[in-house]
């Protein structure tokens, strides 16, 4: 599952008043499920067997086959991952001594659906694989972007500059552009 959780985007979630960022994977066989304020990171694991265990103790008047149940739960979730949480579906979170709990309230046949997600702070593994290494990287990436277009831009310049010198001139005045300044850019760039 943790594998398959590496592929999953991150997510902007709200509960309340509180943003965190998020993402989940749910198979048949259980699921994980990762979210973080930007200040911790808590994530819960569970098998299909724990699953049942907690369905049992939460919907005791529900009784639904384990498979079905986490597919109920990855329906739940689906919306609130993809930015359109569903009105008929209630989450709530709060801090606990030993991480965070989400609360999730809503329907199945016509019967009260609760469940509870129990996470526990991630291990420090757990955070730089799915967190700061991607981080770094794109980040990485970006600048080696910045640094291309830079110098594409330099280029460009002075292509106009060529065209310029040989007797071209612009049919619109509006079109008309300062030289790129690679160095006022990147005061500007660092300051924002």
């Amino acid at each position: 599952l943790e594998s398959s959780l590496l592929t999953q985007p991150w997510a902007s979630v709200c509960f309340g008043e509180s943003v965190f960022l998020a993402k989940a994977c749910f198979r048949d066989t259980g699921y994980i499920l990762l979210i973080s304020d930007l200040n911790s990171v808590w994530y819960e694991s569970a098998d299909a067997e724990a699953v049942g265990q907690r369905s049992k103790e939460l919907n005791k008047r529900l009784t639904v086959h384990v498979s079905s149940f986490l597919h109920r739960l990855y329906n739940l979730m689906r919306p609130l991952l993809a930015g359109e949480p569903d009105a008929t579906t209630s989450f709530s979170c709060r801090h606990t001594a030993s991480g965070l709990s989400l609360h999730v309230k809503s329907e199945l046949s016509g019967l009260p659906l609760y469940w509870d997600f129990h996470c526990c702070p991630a291990p420090m593994e757990m955070v730089s694989r799915h967190l700061v290494r991607p981080l770094i990287r794109m980040s990485l990436t970006l600048q080696y972007q910045v640094q291309e277009l830079t110098s594409l831009l330099l280029q460009k310049d002075a292509e106009i500059e060529d065209y310029r010198e040989s007797g071209a001139a612009l049919s619109r005045d509006r079109l008309q552009t300062e030289p790129f300044r690679e160095e006022t850019f990147q005061q500007n760039f660092m300051a924002e």
